[in-house]
């Protein structure tokens, strides 16, 4: 019997929803999965999940739609794994509170720490904060909220594994190399990247 939590996966790949199931599954994972933005949301209304998985570019409803939902109306955190890490993107995955943003390809097992890691923090928040169920249901979607000051390492190494087509190792050593260059820690050397590209990201101003 699954034991580390529940968690909703989204994918309209067919073949990558399978991987993902089966791996998080073979994790402890009681997982419930969708290859739909419509499916996904009916499914969480039913099964209330503690965590999603959502990819972002889908037919019909797309990631940040579900994951839009998922924050204002269920309180549930979510986390993105897509094939795409553009300015446009990037900025997005921030604006919703994204708790994780991982970059396609990944291996299900670079994968499965990063789902292990959000159902901690999720503990952890709901530890410090002890309510009623209702109450913390909000609390997860005040840690979905600041996810990324908190996650932002995370969103920062997609950025780099896309720009420099790195694996996931190499885009942190870079982070790292980077950080200590600077004399930075790795999170505020993690901010700064993100809101450089969420400057290149912004439309020039009109004079």
């Amino acid at each position: 019997m699954s034991n580390k939590g529940k968690i909703l996966v989204v994918d309209d790949d067919r073949l990558v929803l399978a991987t993902l199931t089966y791996g998080l599954a073979q994790a402890g994972f009681e997982v419930i999965d969708a290859d739909n933005g419509d499916d996904a949301i009916l499914l969480a209304r039913e099964h209330r999940p503690e965590l999603a998985l959502l990819d972002i570019r889908m037919e019909g409803l797309s990631g940040f739609d579900v994951a839009a939902y998922l924050r204002e109306y269920l309180h549930i955190p979510f986390m993105f794994l897509s094939a795409f890490a553009d300015e446009e993107t990037v900025a997005k995955v921030k604006e919703l509170g994204a708790v994780a943003y991982l970059v396609k390809p990944l291996d299900v097992h670079q994968i499965v720490p990063a789902v292990e890691a959000a159902f901690a923090n999720r503990k952890a928040s709901q530890a410090a904060n002890p309510a009623s169920p209702a109450q913390a249901a909000g609390n997860s979607a005040a840690l979905a909220a600041d996810g990324v000051l908190t996650q932002v390492v995370p969103l920062a190494l997609g950025v780099l594994m896309h720009r420099y087509s790195l694996n996931r190792q190499d885009a942190f050593e870079r982070l790292q190399k980077l950080a200590a260059a600077e004399d930075r820690d790795l999170e505020t050397q993690a901010r700064l990247l993100v809101e450089a590209v969420e400057m290149l990201a912004q439309p020039a101003s009109v004079k």
